[in-house]
């Protein structure tokens, strides 16, 4: 199987995405684990669950894509579709604590008055 470069680009973009929606998905997991406390066994039963859903997610996307050969481009779009994800997330979350410092620094001062 012969593809070109552009195929070969789509298909990293793909992986990409997969990656993204791999780490978003597990951040949505730690989320619903800071609002409803676990004990450590259900959080180990989570992690494994949902990664064996998670190695079927991907296996999935790379033989739909791939016809089920590894492709070093796609794992590696994979990683920095995560990287870029947590990136992406880490900076919303900056934006939000700093806009939360600022209205609750608004309130305070309007509750002085």
């Amino acid at each position: 199987m012969i593809l070109g470069i552009g195929t070969e680009a789509g298909i990293f973009l793909y992986a990409g995405l997969s990656g993204m929606t791999v780490m978003f998905a597990y951040e949505l997991l730690c989320c619903l684990r800071k609002l409803i406390p676990h004990v450590p066994r259900v959080v180990a039963a989570e992690d494994f669950l949902f990664w064996i859903g998670t190695s079927g997610y991907i296996f999935s996307r790379m033989y739909e894509t791939t016809f089920g050969s590894i492709r070093w481009f796609f794992l590696l779009g994979l990683v920095c579709g995560a990287g870029m994800g947590y990136v992406f997330l880490r900076s919303v979350k900056k934006l939000f604590s700093r806009v939360e410092k600022k209205v609750s620094g608004k309130k305070k001062s309007l509750e002085k008055k």
